[in-house]
């Protein structure tokens, strides 16, 4: 069985896995740039900000609890209340340490996170791809038993053929034969010839 191998790209195997430092980091740039153009000490921005940060706390909450209990959406939800938390501290505080603080413990969170996910994903992968090999492997041992058999009925009927045609030689020879007697023949025990050859 001839498979396809896909050479996946660098750039493709370790984007998931900067992905939540990618997001943190953005996060943490988007605010200070934001602190920069006038969020510092604006009690306006500090009061959208927690007021934004507590409704995607809240509806997270009412996902994970909910009824249907998405925890693709309750995940997003708790995401997003964090990242405007991040954001609002680090356009709000004065100096870099806390917001860089705060940084480095949702980036390690979210890398938590992720990593559960990602063990999650590797083991349904391995699962799929022994049970993948497996079934490829069931299936050239079905294939290798059929053909062991098709290869044997095939020699069978021909070594059947060969000697029925041998045999036919044999009987036609053997009537040929100048003085032959079909009657000696049966008497010493030898198979009887049909009677179109005993005509001849």
């Amino acid at each position: 069985m001839n498979e396809q191998i896909v050479a996946r790209h660098w750039l493709a195997i370790i984007a998931p896995k900067a992905a939540p430092a990618v997001a943190t980091s953005t996060v943490l740039i988007l605010a200070r740039i934001w602190n920069a153009n006038g969020a510092q000490h604006s009690i306006g921005n500090a009061v959208l900000m927690t007021a934004l940060s507590l409704a995607a706390g809240a509806a997270g909450v009412c996902a994970s609890i909910g009824r249907a209990g998405d925890p693709v959406v309750a995940g997003t939800a708790f995401a997003a209340s964090g990242g405007l938390a991040l954001a609002g501290v680090a356009g709000y505080a004065d100096g870099v340490s806390l917001p860089l603080l705060l940084w480095v413990l949702a980036t390690a969170v979210a890398y938590g996170l992720a990593a559960r996910y990602w063990r999650t994903d590797r083991r349904e992968r391995v699962a799929y791809e022994r049970h993948v090999s497996d079934r490829r492997e069931e299936r050239a041992h079905i294939e290798r038993v059929e053909t062991i058999r098709g290869t044997t009925q095939i020699e069978v009927a021909r070594t059947g053929a060969a000697y029925a045609e041998q045999l036919a030689q044999a009987l036609v020879t053997r009537a040929a034969l100048p003085g032959f007697d079909p009657a000696a023949v049966e008497a010493v025990g030898l198979p009887e010839l049909p009677t179109h050859h005993r005509g001849a």
